[in-house]
């Protein structure tokens, strides 16, 4: 056994954008979902850190778009955990056409928080290091992700964390913060100039009411948009074609 957890799922049209190729953070939250499907088959899912007042957080993730699926496109979606690495749990995940071509790879780094301290928990065996996989769908883990030195960024747009943003833990959900560095660029360029990697890390939480500033800065072909709100950075995004 593979250790190994996928479903078949069809493309839907609200996942995906003018061209019919799904959204990057469409991506996101299909991988959140299939995340929880599996923790919770393996006895470490929601319910299960919530006896404990905890609940995972997502730090990093690399997302790798080799093809983009399609509107009513049917795919295989895998997911896998990786076990505990230092401070984090890594999960990985790969989505495949009907010939079993990979259109999606992605790397995930997580952490386990306490809820109500908002704190962060340091208990390696969470999980059980026997259902684990080590096949790496992107060979690395996500690294650090940052504007780059030297480089003139430029203050864009600020958001308000509302209603549409908050997700069951209290605070934005993780694929928001890519909706809205998107959301920066222009829409003629990202529509005809399909992303092929997301970088992204998630440095602080934001809660509903906060107005995140968004800044933007270009180097060596790649676009970075940072959310800082309290004068921290509540997260980084890294766009490359």
């Amino acid at each position: 056994m593979d250790n190994k957890f996928s479903q078949e799922l069809i493309i839907p049209c609200y996942d995906t954008d003018f061209a019919c190729r799904i959204k990057p953070a469409s991506f996101m939250d299909l991988a959140q979902e299939m995340a929880n499907l599996h923790a919770q088959e393996l006895g470490f899912g929601y319910d299960d850190l919530m006896r404990t007042r905890t609940a995972w957080v997502l730090s990093r993730m690399h997302i790798h778009f080799e093809r983009y699926p399609q509107w009513r496109e049917n795919v295989r979606f895998f997911t896998w955990h990786k076990g505990a690495s230092r401070l984090f749990y890594l999960r990985d995940f790969q989505m495949m056409d009907r010939s079993g071509n990979v259109l999606v790879s992605a790397t995930t780094s997580w952490l386990v928080m306490n809820i109500d301290t908002r704190r962060l928990c340091r208990d390696a065996e969470i999980l059980d290091q026997g259902t684990a996989c080590l096949e790496n769908a992107v060979e690395q883990a996500c690294g650090k992700v940052q504007l780059p030195s030297g480089v003139t960024e430029e203050k864009v747009a600020e958001h308000c964390v509302s209603y549409s943003d908050v997700d069951v833990n209290g605070h934005t959900n993780n694929a928001r913060y890519l909706v809205w560095a998107m959301d920066v660029l222009d829409y003629d360029f990202i529509v005809n100039n399909p992303v092929k990697d997301v970088r992204i890390n998630f440095n602080s939480e934001t809660r509903p009411g906060d107005t995140v500033g968004l800044y933007r800065a270009d180097a060596d072909g790649r676009t970075y948009v940072e959310g800082r709100t309290g004068g921290k950075s509540a997260f980084c995004v890294e766009l490359g074609w």
